[in-house]
């Protein structure tokens, strides 16, 4: 174990043992002779006791010796220990989320029994939903970029002064065969656009970096939205001098947190590189000026990037909140196989709360009025390569109303398989003042609910199942009123 966490071992043992023996820091220190700035220190893990300080506190605290510098913690402390022992504090950079490690151990070894309970709780769930290292550090990025509001200004920067450093105009597409040459000629790289076909197993990656020989294999068949942006991370990962990166493009596995950091620092620089915040801007302000939605003008915002509809969607998430003042919305990207009845939640984010639709972990049927899945059932039925709709969903039981705005396209990777990316906007009187066209009649409201067991809209004819759970809750709500009925009837 790592000197730090042998310091803070001895230190939480300590604590429990003065605490177990009702005396103070200040009774400790009388009764020791060791100063009470001293035995705090120890306490907080900062410093590690000579041999004779500890036979001192052996001694008075009528503590066996061995038992004091064994690394072996009690049933109360033992969840303490595991933490330590599977060094996830150090994988996880707390001081992201404000956080002082020595706080935590703090907090957690002030009420061993109830953290023991809940640490365990939730070892349980993570195995209940298979709830892998990996899953944690993209649900700890994702909480990154809530806390942030998806903005990050020091990136924004980092790419402007990239774009001044190679004389590349913001302003107009940048194009794959501009990043090629920066890679080439700055970063000594070796694009390789035919190995990679060679292997089977391999045909859902669409790239692999080598940093040997600093060759970077593509696969054949993407785009030139994809290659662009595979570029533009390559990019991040120089420019910004991060060591710790993912090699794969889809990532395979993460081997610590700097890693899937580092790779959202990565992608974000690329989507602001290929989606300059002041473009975007200026043509959505002319877009929320006018009395009624201009479904053309739209798409073709969308589409008039070098980028895939999903990018410009996400960007949006960061440029809302910053420009707009809109920070109340929601991002879901949804895939769906041909001939399949379930859809999948696959990525999403909520600012500044959790809104209503959102990832459901027990099988439930998503609301089929989403028009997160009216544009997939759409673009199956069409020959399209981009199905857009926007509609106005209402959530009858929270009282909220989302203005949402959907994509679907075919998954380029995979045969009969689509996706669809969303962006809501929570309806209040900030969004009133930004969005001219929220009145505009030809915007279809939908009620809505999350899931169909847990919906209580009637006489829905896209219902998939029956309202289970919402009826076995009212049915629990009935017997708990009559049973306090009850109660005051005799008491």
């Amino acid at each position: 174990m790592e000197e730090d966490y042998i310091k803070l071992i001895f230190g939480l043992k300590l604590k429990q043992i003065r605490t177990d023996k009702d005396l103070s820091l200040f009774g400790l220190s009388k009764l020791s002779g060791l100063s009470k700035s001293y035995l705090n220190e120890i306490e907080k893990g900062k410093k590690y006791p000579k041999p004779d300080k500890i036979a001192i506190l052996s001694e008075k605290l009528d503590v066996p010796y061995d038992q004091f510098v064994s690394l072996k913690l009690d049933k109360n402390l033992a969840p303490i220990g595991d933490i330590l022992k599977s060094k996830i504090l150090k994988e996880i950079p707390l001081e992201l989320f404000g956080i002082k490690e020595s706080d935590l151990i703090d907090i957690v070894a002030n009420a061993p029994d109830k953290v023991n309970a809940f640490i365990s709780t939730i070892i349980e769930i993570a195995q209940h939903y298979s709830f892998s290292k990996e899953s944690f550090y993209l649900a700890s990025v994702r909480s990154f970029q809530e806390a942030n509001n998806n903005y990050f200004e020091a990136l924004e920067q980092e790419v402007v002064k990239f774009a001044n450093a190679y004389h590349l105009d913001l302003s107009t597409n940048i194009s794959s065969k501009e990043l090629e040459e920066i890679l080439v000629e700055e970063y000594g790289y070796t694009i390789n656009n035919k190995d990679l076909e060679k292997y089977q197993e391999l045909d859902n990656l669409r790239s692999i970096f080598i940093p040997k020989t600093k060759t970077l294999l593509l696969a054949k068949h993407i785009d030139e939205a994809q290659r662009t942006f595979i570029y533009a991370k390559e990019i991040a990962y120089n420019f910004l001098n991060y060591e710790e990166r993912l090699y794969t493009f889809s990532w395979i596995k993460f081997d610590n947190f700097d890693q899937v950091l580092n790779n959202f620092y990565a992608s974000y620089f690329a989507g602001a590189l290929i989606l300059p915040q002041q473009t975007i801007t200026e043509k959505l302000e002319t877009i929320f000026k006018k009395k009624t939605f201009d479904r053309k003008q739209f798409v073709s915002i969308a589409e008039s990037f070098n980028a895939s509809p999903e990018s410009f969607y996400q960007r949006l998430t960061n440029i809302l909140p910053k420009d707009f003042n809109i920070q109340n919305l929601f991002f879901l990207r949804f895939v769906h196989k041909q001939e399949s009845k379930h859809f999948y939640l696959t990525k999403e984010l909520h600012l500044s709360h959790q809104h209503s639709p959102h990832a459901n972990e027990t099988n439930e049927h998503y609301c089929r009025r989403w028009v997160s899945l009216k544009v997939l059932k759409d673009i199956i039925q069409s020959d399209s390569q981009h199905v857009f709709d926007i509609q106005i969903s209402n959530y009858p039981d929270s009282n909220q109303s989302y203005l949402v705005f959907s994509s679907a396209t075919k998954d380029p990777f995979k045969t009969n398989q689509y996706r669809s990316v969303t962006v809501g906007l929570l309806i209040n009187q900030q969004l009133k003042r930004k969005i001219a066209f929220l009145d505009d009649k030809k915007i279809k409201h939908f009620d809505v609910g999350v899931t169909c067991e847990r919906c209580a809209i009637k006489d829905c004819n896209e219902r998939m199942v029956p309202a289970k759970i919402l009826e076995k809750e009212q049915k629990n709500l009935k017997i708990e009123t009559v049973v306090n009925d009850i109660f005051k009837q005799f008491s």
